[in-house]
């Protein structure tokens, strides 16, 4: 790795204590500043929409990857698959990031294959099987539902930032930590758009339970920021804006209208964000939410 200087020290002058990027060295040049050769990288949520794309966005740029999502059989094709389109090393675990003993045998799983994780992009989240439920009124919503999605949207994000940043620590050699979060996380929805819309065949709405798990997402990412700064480690926000991936035309339709690109996003246009944080290309950020929303909050 040559995005941090591995060495802390416990005296000395504020700058003493963080690590220095390229401390020492010529900075590289701008063509490798995506080249994640030698790093191991986790992605939560590995066989979900997003997933998958941040998981070959970050093989294609080299990086080790550990795809980790609840089924193993699953995870370990989509891992085989990687490593021979992308000629790189990837294991796949399978994990309920919901459960602290789950989440403490795939980190021990990862680090002993890898022996190290230099990346995470914790972006595991649910929905739940019963869709009827996740998309309830306010007024009517279970509190069973919504502790369901916030053990996944919310528990499992500090459960599996809480493991693998002591494993950070521990190694002492920096790291990224990259939270997805959502444009409900710092806005209200427009109940408008929602007239006429559908998502798989069924009314759909933004549950309050969604909104409040994304803003506690971007919440908890600021203050890992600067809680794990001084070991080197950044934590930062991905906020995307809504992605096409099943809604009806009508929902689609309304809610490019407020969008001043004009439509919906695609998650290949996501990983160009995922792959600044992870990378020596954003050594100097760390605390940021990166909206990726077609200009959706400049309205």
């Amino acid at each position: 790795m040559n995005e941090y200087n591995p060495h802390r020290h416990a005296e000395g002058t504020q700058e003493d204590r963080h690590p220095q990027p390229h401390e020492g060295t010529n900075p590289p040049k701008h063509t490798n500043y995506f080249n994640l050769s030698g790093r191991t990288a986790i992605v939560t949520g590995g066989l979900g929409l997003l997933g998958q794309r941040f998981c070959k966005a970050l093989a294609d740029c080299g990086a080790q990857v550990a795809v980790v999502d609840l089924d193993q059989a699953k995870v370990e094709d989509f891992a085989h698959e990687l490593a021979d389109s992308y000629d790189t090393y990837c294991i796949g675990v399978a994990c309920d990031v919901s459960d602290p003993e789950s989440v403490a045998r795939m980190v021990d799983a990862v680090v002993g294959q890898q022996h190290h994780i230099d990346i995470l992009l914790n972006n595991a989240a649910t929905k739940t099987d019963n869709m009827g439920e996740f998309f309830a009124p306010f007024e009517t919503y279970s509190l069973t539902q919504w502790r369901k999605v916030m053990s996944v949207n919310l528990d499992g994000m500090f459960l599996v930032a809480q493991a693998v940043g002591k494993w950070m620590i521990e190694q002492n050699t920096g790291g990224s930590v990259i939270q997805t979060s959502s444009i409900y996380g710092e806005l209200g929805p427009d109940e408008r758009i929602y007239e006429g819309s559908q998502y798989l065949g069924m009314p759909i709405n933004t549950p309050a339970v969604y909104s409040a798990s994304k803003a506690g997402v971007i919440g908890l990412s600021k203050y890992l920021a600067t809680r794990w700064a001084p070991y080197g480690i950044r934590v930062n926000t991905l906020t995307p804006g809504g992605m096409e991936s099943g809604q009806n035309d009508c929902f689609i339709q309304k809610y490019a209208n407020r969008v001043p690109l004009g439509r919906m996003g695609r998650p290949d246009e996501l990983t160009g964000a995922v792959l600044y944080l992870a990378s020596d290309a954003s050594s100097y950020v760390t605390g940021h939410n990166l909206i990726v929303d077609g200009g959706l909050h400049a309205w």
